[in-house]
Formats: C-alpha cells, structure tokens, sequence
C-alpha cells in the first residue's frame, strides 16, 4: 500500500507541476524566428498550401484521362414476365391443323429466355484529343499560379509579423522611458514634499510635480494597455495562441543598424511576386485560347469489349461453364466537330480579349510599381530625416530636463521651470518613437516594394 501511494504522488508531481511548468513557459522570439513560425503556423497558409496539393491532384486527375479506362459489369437476371414478340400468321400454316392461326393474323412467340447472364470487361484508349494535351499543360500552369498565390501570402504574412514585432519593440522600448521617467519624478517629488516640509518650497511647488506625476501614471497605464494589444496581435499575426507567452529577444538598436536606404540599382520588376502572378495568368490564358481552337480537331477512340453470355430457362443450367459463350468487340471511334452554332468561334473571341487584357496588365503593373517604389524610398528618406531631428530634440530635452532639476535643487531655477521641462521631455520622447515607428514601417514597406521582403 505503501508503494502504490509513493508511486500515485511520484505521478502527481512529474505530471503536474512539470505540466503546468511546460505548458505556461514563455517562448523568445527574435524577428526572424517569429516570421518562421509564422509561416509555418498561420491558418490563411496552411490552407494555401492545401490548395497547393489540390490543384496537384487535379494534374493526376487530368492525367489519368488519357491513361487506359477499363470497368468490368456482370448480370445475371430472370424476366419474371417474358417479352413477346409477334410473327406472321403466314409462318405456322398447317393444312392438317384445323386450329392454326388465319392468315393476316399475328402469332405472338417468346424468344426471351426465362434466365439470363452477363459478364464482360470494357476498356477504351485516348489516342488524339487536342484538348488533352493542351488541358495537361494547363494543369500544371495553374499548380504554378497556386504556389505564386501561395507565395504572395507568405509575403503579406512577413510583412504583418515583421510591422507588429516592430511596433511592441517601439511599445517595449518607450515603457521603459515612462518608468524611469516615472521614478525620476517619483524621486523630485519627494525631495521637493520634504523641501515644503522644511519651507524651503511653497506647495504649489509640490502640487505642480504632483499633477505631472499624475498625469504620467496615466499615460504609462494607457500604454500598458496598448503594449498588450500589440503583443496579442504579433501573436495574431504569428498564428499563435492568444494564452501563449512571447518574448522579443531583439532590440530597437539592432533594427536602426539595418536602416539603411534600400538601392533601387538593378531592380527587376520580376523580382515582384504580383508580376510572376501575372506572367502565370497570361500563359493561363494563351492555354486557354489554344484549348478552344483545339475543339475544331477531331478525337479518336480506342474501344474493346470482352465477356460472356448465358441463356436459358432453368436457372439450374445457366450455373453451369459450358452454357456461357464469350464474345468480343474491338473498334475505334471517331469525333469530328462540324457545326456548333458558331459557339467556338464566340469563345475564341473572349479569349483573345482575355489574353489582351492580361497583356495590358503588364503596363499598369509596372507604372504602379515604379509610383509604390518611387513613394515608398520618399517616405524612407522623410522618416529618416525625421528621426535624425527628433532624435537630437530628445538628446537636448533630456539636457534641458536634467539642467532644471540641478537648478530648482540648488534653489536657482522655479519649480514651473522644471515641470515644463519633464513635459517637453515627454513630448520629445513621444515623439521620437513615433518617427522611430514610421521610420521602421517606411522600410518595410520599401522591401515589400522592391521585391527582397521575402527571399527564398
């Protein structure tokens, strides 16, 4: 009994508490690690990639119409109510029989057996059919298009995961500020309670710092706030579990080294997913218009049949080898397309169109492209030009902050002096990770644009 209750509890603390250890432990992610997860997590592209195997499938699908088709039928019935078939009176004439029929008459005769049996295999053979070849190529064109689909939403997942890893880094980076923000002014408003106390300070000195400090407990509970949000939408975008915990093992200093403008020397509109999207859609219509002229051409079968039949009104002797007799059939068949109503002609038309159109895509995906790359490094360029200035307006806020505490502790500054300063600062912190954000977003943005988001 007693070793059966050691055994109970030595269960209960390997599978409870390592359990629950294992199952709430935090995860770190740098940002490449979250867009692999990512990628390999998100519903949007695991569904993607189902589709990927789909339009596989239907290769092996349209190739298997042009392999041999054979089935195998067997019956075996009785003909409860025998069909009759009528002869001419004529056939059973018979002067010595007083009872045969009258001439004109007809006489009806079964000649269905009361048993019958059946037993044959049928193949048939594909030997031309325009269409199928054509069809085959199609089918593999468009499991292209499908792994491009696929692709671009990998794209899109990249640029999703890397914006929102940035924006909790941003979120992360400025919380940190408003704490110690938060014990600095914590720390001011105590000595300067004290400096009341001691009449040095008058207490709207005191209320002053007081109001400032309130205010910036606020403003550090409202980006608490939407620190979190920002952590539950990377685990959105990362397809992770909203109870899962997430650690960002990269830091905003990492990111500003990679800051550097993009080149746009040696670009390659090709080097955009959406333009291989429509290369793929351009050969999926020329296909398509090859396939609709390829219906004037005629198609040819080849077709067989072997079984045995079997006949006879006791079902005893239709059990039986020797009353079955085989056949078979060997023959080709021949489609040839003469008039439909000019209803090829009609198709061959819209797919020309079609096939225009898509040719014409080129030209405003190019122009859109050269305006998205063009407004993209802009953008780029601004945010970096902003970020330089807020930075060095953060560098002279924090100077100036720092200045007019000495100042008001030494009894040289105002108190007012010094709350104007610590708003300032906050302003000018604000600021800069806004410019830091957009600088970060305006670079994502200009590898999307050109192409090197997503490099496999």
């Amino acid at each position: 009994m007693k070793k059966h209750s050691n055994l109970i509890l030595a269960l209960f603390f390997l599978l409870s508490p390592l359990g629950v250890l294992a199952q709430g432990s935090p995860q770190a992610f740098s940002l490449q690690q979250s867009i692999d997860y990512a990628l390999q997590n998100r519903v949007n592209l695991k569904i993607a990639r189902n589709q990927q195997d789909i339009d596989k499938a239907k290769v092996g699908e349209i190739r298997a119409m042009g392999l041999p088709q054979i089935d195998a039928a067997a019956d075996l019935g009785k003909n409860v109510i025998q069909q009759k078939s009528f002869l001419p009176a004529e056939f059973f004439q018979d002067p010595d029989n007083p009872n045969a029929p009258e001439p004109g008459t007809f006489v009806p005769v079964v000649f269905t057996p009361q048993y019958t049996g059946n037993a044959a295999i049928t193949a048939s053979q594909l030997l031309f059919d325009g269409s199928y070849l054509i069809g085959l190529k199609a089918a593999k064109t468009y499991t292209e298009l499908s792994r491009k689909t696929t692709e671009q939403n990998e794209i899109d997942v990249v640029e999703q995961v890397t914006k929102a890893y940035y924006s909790v880094l941003v979120s992360r980076e400025r919380m940190e500020l408003l704490n110690q923000n938060l014990n600095r002014l914590d720390t001011l408003l105590n000595q300067t309670q004290v400096m009341f106390n001691n009449g040095v300070a008058e207490k709207l000195d005191v209320d002053r710092l007081r109001v400032t400090y309130n205010n910036l407990k606020v403003e550090k509970q409202k980006t608490e706030r939407l620190l979190t949000l920002g952590e539950d939408l990377l685990k959105f975008q990362m397809g992770m579990p909203q109870k899962e915990q997430l650690i960002l093992t990269d830091s905003l200093s990492e990111v500003q080294v990679d800051m550097a403008k993009a080149d746009r020397n040696g670009f390659n509109y090709s080097n955009r997913i959406e333009y291989s999207v429509l290369e793929t859609q351009r050969d999926l219509a020329m296909l398509n218009l090859r396939n609709i002229r390829s219906g004037y051409l005629p198609k040819l079968y080849l077709n067989g049949r072997y079984g045995y039949l079997a006949a006879n009104n006791d079902f005893s002797e239709i059990t039986r080898s020797r009353n079955w007799f085989d056949f078979a059939y060997v023959g080709l068949g021949l489609q040839v397309p003469i008039f439909d109503g000019l209803r090829k002609h009609y198709q061959v038309q819209q797919s020309r169109l079609t096939l225009e159109n898509a040719k014409l895509g080129f030209e405003s995906l190019e122009q859109g492209i050269d305006l998205e790359l063009e407004q993209a490094s802009t953008d780029l360029t601004n945010s970096l030009d902003v970020l330089a200035s807020q930075r060095e307006n953060l560098e002279l806020a924090e100077e100036i902050a720092r200045v007019s505490k000495i100042k008001f502790q030494e009894g040289v500054g105002s108190n007012l002096e010094v709350v104007t300063a610590e708003t300032d600062l906050r302003q000018a912190q604000t600021n800069y990770y806004a410019a830091m954000y957009d600088a970060l977003i305006a670079k994502v943005n200009l590898d999307k644009a050109t192409g090197t988001l997503l490099t496999k």
